[in-house]
């Protein structure tokens, strides 16, 4: 069972997701907030999986409310839901660990397979988000493998976690365990000085 918050300042907007999410017998709505003050707050009593947090909304914003949930309950992920496709917004979100970024003009079945792929480990963009992202980081100094002292190997999961794939998914197709993926991962994010997998995919778009 995935247990989430659904954080918005929109009543009628938290109310709608709700009955969305809470239709799929996989999912359950643990609390609701009003903004990311409040989120931050529910996070250490309801303990979720997954924070579906809107951006703009007074008091603390989406943004500072993911910073600080990532901060204090890193195995909590954090997915952005809103109306705004706002360059600024999108790489502040993913740059303290947002684990996604959607649309809330996305269809209902759509939010909910986001949430899936994010559950499974997945960093998910809807699409033109992705491609204003990509735009946008893909202006960083160009790196080489070889300037990293990355092995072949390191270098093929790193390419992969950019590619938005999970750990068993990478295990599967490079013939690894998944512990041995969690292995390089680690390796990487300590070769690289980043903090996790999102961090390691803006890295990959933006330097190769």
């Amino acid at each position: 069972m995935l247990k989430i918050i659904i954080v918005d300042d929109d009543a009628l907007i938290r109310d709608s997701l709700t009955l969305i999410l809470e239709m799929e017998a996989d999912f359950q709505v643990v609390g609701t907030a009003a903004n990311g003050q409040e989120a931050v707050a529910l996070c250490g009593s309801a303990q979720p999986d997954l924070v579906l947090m809107d951006v703009r909304m007074p008091v603390m914003d989406g943004v500072l409310g993911t910073r600080r949930i990532r901060e204090q309950y890193p195995a909590t992920k954090v997915v952005i839901l809103t109306t705004f496709k706002d360059e600024a917004y999108i790489k502040e979100a993913l740059k303290h660990g947002a684990s996604g970024y959607i649309l809330k003009s996305q269809p209902a079945e759509s939010i909910v397979e986001t949430l899936r792929a994010v559950a499974r480990g997945n960093t998910v963009l809807e699409a033109q988000v992705a491609s204003s992202l990509t735009h946008m980081i893909r202006e960083g100094k160009k790196m080489s493998q070889t300037d990293l002292e990355l092995t072949d190997r390191e270098m093929a999961v790193l390419e992969m976690v950019a590619e938005g794939h999970s750990n068993r998914e990478i295990a599967e197709k490079l013939y690894l365990s998944e512990g041995t993926v969690r292995n390089y991962i680690t390796v990487l994010l300590d070769k690289l000085s980043l903090r996790d997998r999102t961090q390691l995919a803006i890295f990959y778009l933006k330097h190769f």
